[in-house]
């Protein structure tokens, strides 16, 4: 399986559990892994036989700076809902969620999540 790598979209958003983080949000860093079949676009040099990751760049930015939610999990979940919407030539997903500053007491560099998502087929 083929794959695109969009890395470090950072975006500043106000999700969390806690409060303050609703209040004084913080960045949110999302990383995606787009599994597709990228043969013919490798032959042909045509933007139609890929996912146009300026797209998805956007898309994502849009969602993180979105309504609030108190999961990063669920934050996944929306971004990975979406682009299976959107794009039918993705068919597995893994977005990974990092927040640099969780109010967490603690020596650590950041906390994050990896949700892994797979296309629904449906067999008639």
């Amino acid at each position: 399986m083929d794959k695109i790598h969009i890395n470090g979209i950072k975006t500043y958003a106000y999700h969390g559990a806690i409060q303050e983080e609703r209040v004084l949000g913080q960045y949110f860093i999302t990383d995606l892994v787009l599994h597709l079949d990228l043969t013919n676009a490798s032959k042909t040099d045509d933007l139609s036989e890929t996912v146009h990751y300026g797209e998805v760049y956007n898309l994502v930015a849009e969602i993180v700076k979105g309504e609030p939610v108190s999961l990063i999990e669920r934050l996944a979940g929306k971004i990975n809902a979406e682009l299976f919407d959107r794009y039918d030539k993705i068919i597995e997903v893994e977005t990974t969620i990092t927040k640099p500053n969780p109010p967490i007491d603690g020596n650590y560099d950041s906390v994050a999540i990896t949700l892994h998502g797979k296309r629904e087929t449906s067999w008639q």
